[in-house]
């Protein structure tokens, strides 16, 4: 038998689901189910997010990260995994990929991560304060990261909602209403690195992993690097390159078990672009720095996750994974990559 053809990420005009009528909307919900079932991300077009903002925003990024690391370590992220704010230092955050066991875990972090960040989240989130720089360290950034949030987080709601369409559940805002408190998290950056490093297996811009949330929204610059394992063909990664105008949506580890593995919660990794066999020799050694911008969602605390309706039956597709709160899932993941 011949082997699945590669995955590729799929194209869809949002827009349609935002102004159009209602067979519109349950067509592009059915759009996004597809993606979801195979391939586990999306591009969107015509989505919600300015991108006047979104340009501004890879502006602030490179002033921020532009800064003296003494003016940057003036907003630090707290030790371990708890509060998720302030910025990181090359090297102090290792993604993890559903791993708890001590010895896996020192393994999988035998090739570190080249990446710095600076990550905040909804003002109004009092569990986890964000931790800015003073105003006269980098004036005006706080508020257009805080205005950036805002549109992030209608986009997602959106989502959400054609989401649930897509399940047939009773209440568009099914999905939705467990996010109301929206306790998302904006986080910016990856700088240079040597590509022989990446290319030897010494170092990675992010190593291969699955989110943990429910949904991730990723703005790319035009470098590139992000690849995304296919899922019939296991440790085969393939390119999802920048589509200026788009927004890349991935599902979380969190939505695949809360659909009992309908939609993929696909193992991606950022690492050297592809590079110009013609390029000068300066260009194939040390790569630009690669600015992003991801936005990850999740749901609200005390949220039960279990499988959905529509995503499981007693006699073919029974539940494959215990009740849990989002709380508990959540910070299991997030304790694991500071430990």
């Amino acid at each position: 038998m011949s082997s699945p053809i590669p995955q590729t990420v799929p194209l869809v005009d949002f827009g349609q689901f935002l102004h159009g009528p209602v067979r519109e909307k349950q067509k592009i919900a059915k759009e996004l189910d597809a993606a979801f079932c195979n391939v586990g991300f999306v591009y969107l077009q015509n989505h919600t997010v300015p991108q006047v903002l979104i340009d501004e925003c890879f502006e602030w990024s490179k002033k921020f990260f532009d800064l003296s690391d003494s003016v940057k370590q003036r907003a630090p992220h707290p030790p371990g995994g708890t509060h998720h704010r302030g910025y990181s230092a090359i090297g102090l955050e290792k993604v993890s990929q559903q791993v708890y066991d001590k010895k896996e875990l020192e393994e999988l972090r035998a090739v570190s991560d080249v990446k710095e960040s600076f990550e905040s989240g909804n003002p109004d989130d009092e569990t986890q304060p964000n931790i800015w720089l003073d105003e006269e360290d980098i004036p005006g950034f706080r508020r257009h990261m805080e205005t950036f949030f805002d549109h992030c987080k209608d986009l997602v709601h959106h989502i959400l909602r054609a989401l649930a369409i897509s399940l047939s559940l009773p209440d568009e805002k099914a999905l939705s209403g467990t996010h109301k408190r929206s306790l998302f998290q904006l986080r910016l950056h990856y700088p240079p690195v040597s590509a022989s490093a990446i290319r030897d297996g010494h170092k990675s811009r992010i190593s291969a992993h699955s989110d943990f949330g429910t949904l991730t929204l990723l703005f790319q610059d035009s470098i590139g690097g992000l690849e995304v394992e296919d899922p019939y063909n296991p440790g085969t990664f393939n390119p999802v390159a920048p589509i200026p105008g788009t927004v890349v949506v991935n599902v979380g580890d969190l939505m695949e078990r809360w659909t009992n593995g309908r939609w993929r919660s696909t193992v991606h990794r950022v690492m050297a672009p592809p590079v110009n066999e013609t390029a000068h020799a300066d260009q194939m050694t040390i790569l630009k720095a690669r600015y992003s911008i991801p936005f990850f969602a999740t749901t609200d605390p005390e949220t039960v996750i279990e499988a959905l309706p529509g995503c499981w039956d007693e006699a073919e597709n029974p539940k494959k994974y215990e009740r849990i709160t989002a709380w508990d899932y959540v910070q299991m993941r997030m304790a694991a990559l500071y430990n």
